[in-house]
């Protein structure tokens, strides 16, 4: 095998990715795999690593646009890959050459894992083997969508995982979840992990009724229809019961709605995928017993024990339909004009189907 591969790499922030052919294929290492990469997936946060070094910057505190010298680069993107073991590092046992997998890279600066690139590197407790009856683009939909839900309300939330000791005692068919961001792929996926773990009632601000309901919602409430009528709408429903909320979608102006719709007598908390910054707390009205904001780093590396527990559960529940794979999109080849196409649209705001690119 060649020691170098095609790649489509970020050279400079705010420019274009380019394609390079001299591109160094990675070894594994312990518990590790190399990966012949069929599809990797484009995601909104591609188009801010692209643009303003979003997991390229090795310091984000603060987030700035400015371009510092502490970023490295050049850079390859994207964290939905899906491959086939080409080779197996030290301690590897229970995969083999050729087996399909599905897996999320670091978010790491520097990472070797991301899958704008003919070969790349995937490590244990962040992959599944691809079942027969799943698509490589099927299994493709999940990574980047589905672990940020996944830690919010298993552990940002705190609520149980179905698969742990605690889960025996706790009571979920007497558990509400708010849901904010229905439309989203990963409010899709908060839906369906909420099913999952069967929560008595789940409520989704936005997205598609019949959709969702399919999912598992319980309740859907139309994210049109003003801040007033949607706070009304869900309090009629939970009363003063909501503990647990989940926002994936809105800046932190947005966030009040779920923060309001909590209990004033217990306290609730948010788990809120887009900590872009402080809620005015001023806002939250009638929180006599508190409530708390929560970040959420959707990362398997970050949360190791829940992903490694989930990623090996992720074949039987795709197989039983318990996960559903969510909408995409394909573009064929490794061209920096099509993704370059897609992250612009991101930038400009439009309306972006789930892109896939086939290597």
């Amino acid at each position: 095998m060649s020691l170098t591969q095609k790649a489509l790499i970020v050279s400079e922030l705010g420019k274009p990715v380019t394609l390079v052919s001299d591109w160094p294929i990675p070894e594994p290492g312990t518990d590790q795999v190399q990966v012949k990469v069929t599809v990797a997936g484009l995601n909104p946060h591609d188009e801010k690593s692209r643009d303003w070094g979003l997991f390229i910057l090795r310091d984000l505190s603060p987030v700035t646009k400015d371009f510092p010298d502490d970023a490295d680069l050049p850079s390859v993107l994207t964290n939905d890959v899906v491959g086939r073991i080409t080779k197996l590092g030290p301690g590897v046992t229970d995969l083999e050459v050729g087996d399909r997998i599905v897996y999320q890279p670091s978010f790491a600066p520097g990472s070797k894992q991301n899958g704008l690139q003919e070969y790349a590197i995937a490590e244990l407790g962040a992959l599944a083997k691809i079942p027969d009856s799943i698509t490589d683009d099927e299994a493709a939909t999940l990574p980047t969508n589905i672990i940020p839900p996944l830690v919010a309300l298993f552990d940002t939330l705190q609520i149980p995982a179905p698969w742990l000791p605690a889960a025996k005692d706790f009571d979920y068919a007497n558990t509400t979840i708010l849901v904010v961001g229905g439309g989203s792929n990963c409010g899709q996926f908060g839906v369906q992990l909420a099913k999952l773990a069967n929560v008595g009632r789940i409520i989704v601000v936005g997205g598609d009724q019949t959709k969702l309901k399919s999912f598992g919602a319980t309740h859907v409430i139309d994210r049109h229809a003003g801040y007033d009528t949607i706070l009304a709408k869900i309090r009629d429903i939970v009363g003063d019961d909501l503990v647990y909320a989940y926002d994936a979608i809105s800046p932190p102006d947005g966030q009040l709605l779920a923060l309001n719709a909590l209990s004033s007598s217990k306290k609730g908390a948010l788990a809120r995928l887009i900590p872009l910054g402080k809620v005015d707390e001023s806002k939250v009205l009638g929180k006599g017993a508190g409530f708390d904001v929560r970040d959420v780093f959707g990362s398997s590396q970050a949360h190791p024990k829940l992903a490694a527990e989930f990623w090996s559960r992720v074949p039987y529940y795709l197989e039983t339909g318990q996960i559903k794979p969510q909408d995409y999109v394909v573009k064929k080849g490794l061209s920096a004009d099509s993704v370059n196409e897609v992250l612009d649209a991101y930038k400009e705001g439009k309306r972006v189907t789930k892109t896939h690119i086939h290597l």
